[in-house]
Parts: structure tokens; sequence; C-alpha cells
């Protein structure tokens, strides 16, 4: 299991659809677990969905400037500056964020990243952003500064 998440009782946890940035330990250890209880479709982009597909996951592969309409709304792949590899150091691929919206809301989940000229076009790419995740670790990606 992902030791930064063991406070959290995976097996409560119910979910349609998982969206993964990237393939870093801290983000998809606990991923095939509940996938697999809850039947879960894995968006994410195409090395890291290839990836849990092959271990038996639905997934829907995406890659960078991609975008497609699932039954909760429409999710758009955008770059992120970082590093993707899997916990077993298979190579998943370029790191992305998500915008993610509907006909009233649109969100905006950076996923590990470095500050990047891109966030600039974020709010363009959907009616009105509304919000965002916004990663704030320093070191392996921007801080609280940025």
């Amino acid at each position: 299991g992902n030791e930064q998440a063991k406070a959290i009782d995976i097996d409560s946890i119910h979910a349609d659809y998982i969206l993964l940035s990237h393939g870093h330990a801290d983000h998809v250890l606990d991923v095939e677990q509940i996938a697999k209880r809850t039947g879960a479709k894995l968006i994410a982009g195409f090395e890291v969905a290839t990836y849990y597909g092959n271990k038996g996951l639905d997934n829907h592969p995406m890659n960078h400037g991609g975008k497609w309409k699932f039954d909760f709304g429409t999710v758009k792949m955008v770059n992120a500056i970082h590093s993707s590899s899997l916990p077993d150091g298979t190579y998943a691929g370029h790191p992305g964020g998500f915008v993610i919206w509907d006909n009233a809301h649109c969100f905006y989940y950076s996923g590990d990243t470095a500050l990047t000229m891109d966030m600039k076009l974020i709010p363009m790419t959907c009616p009105t952003l509304d919000f965002a995740v916004l990663c704030l670790g320093d070191n392996f990606t921007m801080g609280i500064e940025e």
C-alpha cells in the first residue's frame, strides 16, 4: 500500500473513474486495488493506461492536448513538467495534468509539475475556470511561492 495514504481506508473509497497524472509510487500504489474492487475506469497518459490495462484494469489512454467526453463531462490532458516511471521502473510516459468540465463547472488538476507558462492557457480551455488543485511540494515540484 501507499505509506503516504496509510490513514485512508481505501476499501471505503467508491470510484467510477480514477485519473492518474503520472506513474510515481505516491500516485499509483493503491490504484490497482481500488480499480479492481470498484470497477473504476482509469484515465491516464497512454503508457500508464496501457500498463494497467495489461493488468486487467478498464482504462482510457490519453495524451497531451487530447480531450474526451465522458458521461460526467469532458477531460483534457494538459502539460506538466515532472518525471514519470512506475514503481517497478517501467517507463510511464510524460506526466500530465487534467482540465475537467461539464456545462456548469470547470476544474484544473495540475499533477506534479513545475510552474509553466502553459498554465496561462488553462482558463482558455473551458468556459469558466472555477477552481484548481495545484501541487506545492518544493524540491520535486513547484513551491508555494509560485
